[in-house]
């Protein structure tokens, strides 16, 4: 499968898709060492900057699972919560791509304050823009210790699939299983019966002193005296990895149904 991903930091979702053997067809990231990382780790995948200033049209219909954490800051309540008002406001961004490259599945990110914002208004809109684009859309809220990390780190993740290619896959599958089609639920929990454990090479104190960031050295090792700040900050701002590794895990299921 193909995977292209926004807003991509240090390779959070790349990694995963790394593991299931996918091809990263592009990322895009603004900042200078998430570009370095993409660059040092995925030189095959093209990096595009600015999300607000590239076209993707050249990867229409050719993108498997696009996927994002559309920035946060506007909706953490570690931050001000200024919500459109903020300038990282950029799910119409994200929503722009999608139009673009018209992907089969879409896994976006955000932290669990979307929920609350301005009454959910942002976490409505997101799922009401990708049902409007053709796509089925299925809330979760997944911490990142349900896969055994050393910290709760809550985030909201998106899960959306379109068969507009004619195909006959997602969740509407499902319907064949049980006769019922899932629904939006806007506290849906979502669990799993088997995690992926291993997290030898993902230290709880990392050597950049990300500390509980559950993120693997293969990509943070690389930074050095210069970047020892945006390392730190790249840290924080990623995902787990081997939470979206069971979301991809579960999407692959579904295409094999």
């Amino acid at each position: 499968m193909t995977h292209g991903s926004l807003f991509s930091g240090i390779g959070g979702f790349d990694l995963a898709a790394e593991w299931m053997g996918w091809e990263n067809k592009f990322h895009c990231e603004w900042n200078e060492f998430g570009q370095k990382v993409l660059k040092y780790y995925w030189p095959d995948a093209e990096l595009f900057t600015d999300i607000t200033k590239s076209d993707f049209t050249k990867y229409a219909n050719q993108i498997d699972i696009l996927t994002g954490g559309f920035p946060c800051q506007p909706y953490s309540t570690a931050g001000k919560r200024l919500g459109k008002e903020d300038e990282r406001h950029l799910w119409p961004e994200m929503l722009r791509v999608i139009r673009e490259v018209k992907p089969t599945w879409i896994v976006g990110e955000n932290v669990r304050g979307l929920v609350s914002w301005n009454g959910g208004l942002v976490f409505h809109e997101v799922q009401t823009d990708l049902e409007n684009e053709g796509y089925e859309v299925q809330p979760f809220l997944i911490p990142a210790a349900s896969v055994n990390a050393p910290h709760r780190r809550d985030r909201i993740w998106f899960v959306a699939y379109s068969n507009n290619k004619g195909g006959n896959n997602g969740f509407r599958k499902i319907q064949k299983k049980n006769g019922e089609i899932p629904k939006r639920d806007n506290n849906a929990q979502f669990s799993y019966a088997n995690f992926y454990n291993d997290w030898i090479n993902f230290p709880t104190q990392s050597p950049i002193c990300n500390r509980d960031d559950a993120l693997s050295d293969r990509l943070d090792s690389i930074a050095f005296s210069k970047w020892r700040r945006e390392s730190i900050k790249a840290g924080g701002n990623a995902i787990v990895p081997q939470v979206v590794y069971q979301i991809f895990k579960a999407i692959e299921l579904y295409e094999k149904i």
